[in-house]
Parts: structure tokens; C-alpha cells; sequence
């Protein structure tokens, strides 16, 4: 299998996987539930989804960033998520936009070849990229992370497991 074959596998697998769990959010307190106060909810799970595949595909092409106004506060990097659902924008359109940025990812993939996958990333990208297709590992791995808090909210609403 090559390079971009391979990341493509991941990165759709993993949201694939995520999209089985937030298939079982449906109220908005399901939306909302915090195992304890400012844990991570399904609402912010996929507002942040969106946030950081925007940050790993303006990496790989500056200028791409579309992160809707006052998201990055919300959903980015050190944000506190609310227990409070008027505090966000519909579930719905919080889910289109983590969709659309996974997409267009996902697209991006595609759209280098093998050799671009495996060279460097022009000075001054993040010093914890390697290459170009350790920003779309990246992506992999830190969704995994996230959807296994998102499991444990989601089994402690009493949903029965995915898998198995």
C-alpha cells in the first residue's frame, strides 16, 4: 500500500470510528454531558475535530484555514468546554463544519503524491512534524485520543459499546 493510500486509511478511520460514537448523542444534554466539570463533552468533541483538521490542513497548505468567527475560542487549543449548550452554535452546524473540514483533509492527501508526503515541511511548521505525512498521523492519533474520552462520556450515558 502506498504512502497516501496508507494516511487515507487512517485518517477515514478514525473519523469513521468517531462518527459510530457520535451517532448515540442525541438531546442536548447527551451533547453536553461532562463526566466532571469542564471534561470534554460530544458538542466540543466535534467543534475541536474541525478546529484542529483546519490546523493540520492550512499546515500542509497555508491558506486554507475556514474556521467559522469565535470557534478557535470555543472548540481550539486550551478552550474550557461549557456545560451549557446555548453557549454554541447548533449540533448540526458544529457537525458540518467538522465534516467539511475532515474532507477537505482528507482531499489534501490526495491531492500530493507519495514523494511530496515524504518531504519536509518548509521552515518555520511546527518543530513536532517530521514530514508532511507526520501531519496527517498527527491527525490520527490525536483524533483516537479525543475519541476515547468521547467513548467514556458516551458509554457513561449508558450507550452500549461500539465495538464488540
Amino acid at each position: 500500500m502506498q504512502l497516501r493510500e496508507r494516511l487515507t486509511t487512517m485518517i477515514n478511520g478514525a473519523r469513521s470510528f468517531s462518527e459510530s460514537l457520535l451517532a448515540s448523542f442525541k438531546s442536548p444534554a447527551e451533547w453536553t454531558h461532562q463526566l466532571f466539570p469542564g471534561a470534554n463533552h460530544a458538542l466540543w468533541f466535534a467543534g475541536h475535530m474541525g478546529v484542529t483538521d483546519d490546523f493540520f490542513l492550512n499546515t500542509v497548505s497555508p491558506g486554507t484555514s475556514n474556521i467559522p468567527e469565535g470557534y478557535q475560542a470555543l472548540f481550539g487549543m486550551g478552550s474550557v468546554p461549557s456545560p451549557n449548550l446555548a453557549d454554541y452554535p447548533p449540533v448540526e452546524v458544529v457537525l458540518a463544519f467538522m465534516r467539511e473540514r475532515r474532507k477537505a483533509l482528507a482531499e489534501q492527501i490526495l491531492a500530493m503524491s507519495n514523494g511530496q508526503l515524504a518531504s519536509k515541511l518548509p521552515a518555520g511548521s511546527p518543530e513536532f512534524f517530521t514530514d508532511f505525512s507526520s501531519v496527517f498521523e498527527m491527525a490520527t492519533w490525536h483524533e483516537g485520543m479525543h475519541s476515547g474520552q468521547l467513548s467514556m462520556t458516551r458509554r457513561a450515558l449508558g450507550h452500549p459499546p461500539v465495538m464488540g
